[in-house]
């Protein structure tokens, strides 16, 4: 009888444990893995937008979205071969012949001139700019910078100010920031950028990771910047976190470790690119949010972000810096 009753003790407490955990996921799986449909009907016929990294994952299902609804997109990659294919898929897809393939190297600060320079030459418009593309990979930038550094926050910062007289001029006009939910995990090392030219020394997986967050931070902070530098303009910023999405972000990642990640974080973690572009479309397309201009998002909701993410002055010596970097200081 005594060994039954613990048996019985046992096993109520082993149920009681996986019911635990059962909740636990479902709980952690809706707040950071779920993602709300944008339900917007707004069509956007006439209106011309720049899709960074739109040939893959999450830019590509933004810029799919953006086309059904009449859009012009261009989508800026920096491989022609898989931008021009997007493209078409694209078209074929939805209908709409108005999808092109624009080259852009965010690693390379020529490219990024050149890009905006022929832009502004044959597009007469430009009512959405959305800053999708970003990696986690070592090494540096044409010019000298961290990888990290130079393609998740310079070429964005760069592109987005060559580019913001005409959106001035196509207003009410945005740009989208996509960021991550990892900018919480960031900091920013002045001196390491100014020294190095980095967000973080090394390139270990742990390195990578750290310069990752830190870019993402870097996001949020020039998305504040950029609002109050907007402000009396028709146009507005935001800057989001996407989900946990199924990308090629961690294609640059130790075999070993990507295999791990593939076997565990990505087949219970993560979610399809369609889900993952909804928090951006709405931060591209849903009304009445002018007045939450450089504000944070996530699972389209306003999130309230850390202190060092709000931080005027800390947003304001990162914009300076991020001018000297680029050549425009």
């Amino acid at each position: 009888m005594w060994i039954s009753a613990t048996l019985t003790t046992a096993n109520m407490i082993f149920f009681l444990f996986i019911v635990v955990l059962l909740v636990a996921y479902f709980i952690a799986h809706r707040i950071f893995v779920h993602r709300k449909t944008f339900t917007g009907t707004v069509k956007l016929y006439g209106k011309t937008i720049i899709v960074t990294g739109g040939n893959t994952g999450i830019g590509k299902a933004t810029a799919a979205e953006l086309a059904v609804r009449g859009a012009r997109v261009i989508l800026a990659c920096r491989s022609k071969q898989r931008g021009e294919a997007a493209a078409q898929e694209i078209r074929t897809e939805t209908g709409n012949d108005a999808v092109i393939f624009m080259q852009l190297d965010l690693a390379s600060q020529k490219s990024i001139r050149s890009f905006a320079e022929t832009f502004l030459k044959v597009e007469p418009r430009l009512d959405l700019l959305i800053n999708n593309a970003a990696l986690a990979a070592p090494g540096r930038t044409e010019d000298g910078l961290g990888m990290i550094l130079g393609v998740n926050h310079i070429g964005p910062f760069l592109l987005t100010s060559l580019l913001l007289e005409r959106l001035k001029e196509c207003g009410p006009s945005r740009v989208v920031n996509v960021s991550s939910c990892g900018h919480d995990l960031g900091t920013i090392d002045f001196d390491c950028i100014n020294t190095h030219k980095k967000l973080a020394l090394g390139s270990s997986d742990v390195d990578l990771f750290r310069a990752y967050a830190n870019s993402k931070l870097c996001n949020v902070l020039f998305t504040h910047e950029l609002a109050k530098r907007l402000e009396g303009t028709n146009v507005t910023c935001y800057s989001l976190h996407p989900g946990s999405v199924r990308t090629e972000l961690t294609r640059d990642i130790n075999e070993w470790h990507m295999r791990i990640i593939k076997a565990i974080m990505i087949k219970f973690w993560a979610t399809d690119p369609v889900s993952g572009a909804q928090t951006t479309l709405y931060g591209a397309l849903q009304e009445n949010i002018e007045h939450l201009s450089g504000r944070y998002f996530s699972d389209s909701q306003l999130v309230q972000v850390k202190p060092e993410a709000r931080d005027d002055g800390i947003a304001k010596k990162l914009w300076d810096i991020s001018e000297k970097l680029c050549g425009m200081a």
